[in-house]
Order: structure tokens, then sequence, then C-alpha cells
């Protein structure tokens, strides 16, 4: 399939959506541990047809708590658990960087979203951004993407105060999937 033409694009926030987070910061491949149904998630849309990519801040560079060689190996842990179920993870893109560098990238700033969407020559508009935080649903309104908010990780917090209008609500990233599978056949 050629950039752009047709695709069914996904993209997720990995901490709370993916896998488990932590205010620690998830710092080696052995904290690296998936939520429940978010595996086989991620693989029943990969083989539905939908590419399936993710946008990260990883502050825990910046601050010194793990290298980009560190993460390239919790992300390549996630590529594995994805493709063992049959499944294939797009792209993934992340910031490095700490919350006061300033730099275009880090949610809620759509920097990662765009750097996607160069990717595969798509717009953006419309496509869902699944995230945990009040920065994911920020950032996907800033390229207006469809903000979707999962109640795992920060989610159930996130949604102690008010949410984007039109921000759809999930349990978790197995019921996006199912969603999704089940209305874009």
């Amino acid at each position: 399939m050629l950039k752009g033409q047709g695709l069914k694009l996904l993209i997720l926030d990995r901490d709370g959506v993916i896998n488990h987070d932590s205010d620690a910061y998830i710092k080696s491949v052995e904290e690296w541990i998936p939520l429940p149904g978010s595996i086989e998630a991620i693989a029943r849309l990969s083989k539905a047809g939908w590419t399936v990519a993710v946008a990260t801040n990883q502050s825990g560079v910046a601050r010194g708590f793990y290298d980009v060689a560190t993460l390239e190996a919790m992300h390549s842990r996630l590529r594995h658990l994805v493709a063992e179920q049959g499944g294939e993870v797009g792209l993934i893109v992340f910031c490095p960087h700490g919350p006061d560098e300033g730099c275009d990238c880090r949610k809620p700033k759509p920097g990662m979203l765009k750097a996607i969407a160069h990717h595969y020559a798509v717009d953006l508009a419309g496509i869902w951004f699944v995230g945990d935080s009040k920065g994911d649903l920020e950032a996907a309104l800033a390229v207006d993407s469809q903000p979707v908010l999962v109640k795992t990780g920060k989610g159930l917090k996130t949604m102690g105060n008010p949410l984007p209008p039109g921000t759809l609500v999930f349990d978790d990233l197995a019921a996006v999937a199912a969603e999704l599978i089940h209305t874009c056949k």
C-alpha cells in the first residue's frame, strides 16, 4: 500500500496506554510491562489492516534515568511481542527532552504527531490519537486528530477534569481496537 493512500492509521501514546506507567519512570526493559490485552490489541489492529504508530514523551532520557539505547530496547521488545501475535508496529517517535527545554515535539505540542503524518504522507484530521493524559488530548486537538482517552495509566485521573469536546473514552486499548475493527471493516 502506498503511503497515505487508503492508510488506516492509529496513533498511540505509550506509557499508560500500551504498558504500565510509573511516576518513577520506566527505566529498563524489565520495567517495561505491557498492560493486559494491549499487545494482542495492537496485533489484532495490524492484522485488520491498521498501521499503528506510537508517539511518546520520554523525558527520562533528558533526566539521565536511561539512555536512547535502553529506550530502543524497550521498543524492540514491544515490536517483538506484537510480532509474536502476528502483528506489526509502525513508526515509533519519541521526545527525549525535558519539560522545560522548549522543544516542539513534547506533548501537548504536536511535533511528534506531525512527524508521523509526514512519514506516512497523511493528513491527521480525524485520525484517532489514543492517550491517557490531558497533554495527549491537547496534542490530538492541535493537529485536528480525534482525541481518544483510555482509562488505563493516568486516564481515570484525567477524567477527573473537563475533557476536550468530542473526546472518546474507552476502558483500555483492547476496547479501542474492538471498536475500530468492528466499525471500520
